[in-house]
C-alpha cells in the first residue's frame, strides 16, 4: 500500500505560493511519483471596516480593508526520496505549508 503525503499550504500572496507549487509539481515530474493537485480551496476574505474619522464626529465614511488568504491542497505520494526532495525546498516566509502522511 503506497502511502500519500497531503500538503496544505496558504499564503497573503498568491503569486509566492503558485511559485512553491510549481516546485513541488517539477519534483514529482523529475521522480516520476503520481501527484493530485495543486488544488485551490476557497480563499478566505477577513474584511474589516474602519471609520475614517479618527474623532467620531462628522459623517460615517468608512475605509473597508480586506486580507485574502489563498489556499492549495497537494497529495503526492510519500516515497522517501520525494520527501526528502520536498523538505529541501526553499519556502518563502509568507507562505505556510503543512505536511501530513495519510
Amino acid at each position: 500500500m503506497v502511502r500519500k503525503a497531503r500538503i496544505r499550504l496558504a499564503s497573503t500572496d498568491y503569486k509566492k505560493l503558485e511559485e512553491v507549487c510549481r516546485e513541488l509539481k517539477a519534483i514529482s515530474e523529475r521522480t516520476g511519483v503520481k501527484m493530485k493537485g495543486p488544488i485551490p480551496l476557497p480563499t478566505k476574505r477577513l474584511r474589516v471596516p474602519v471609520r475614517k474619522s479618527p474623532c467620531g464626529e462628522g459623517t460615517a465614511t468608512w475605509d473597508r480593508w480586506e486580507l485574502r488568504i489563498h489556499k492549495r491542497l497537494i497529495d503526492i505520494d510519500a516515497e522517501e526520496r520525494v520527501m526528502r526532495r520536498i523538505m529541501r525546498v526553499k519556502v518563502p516566509e509568507e507562505v505556510l505549508i503543512s505536511i501530513e502522511l495519510i
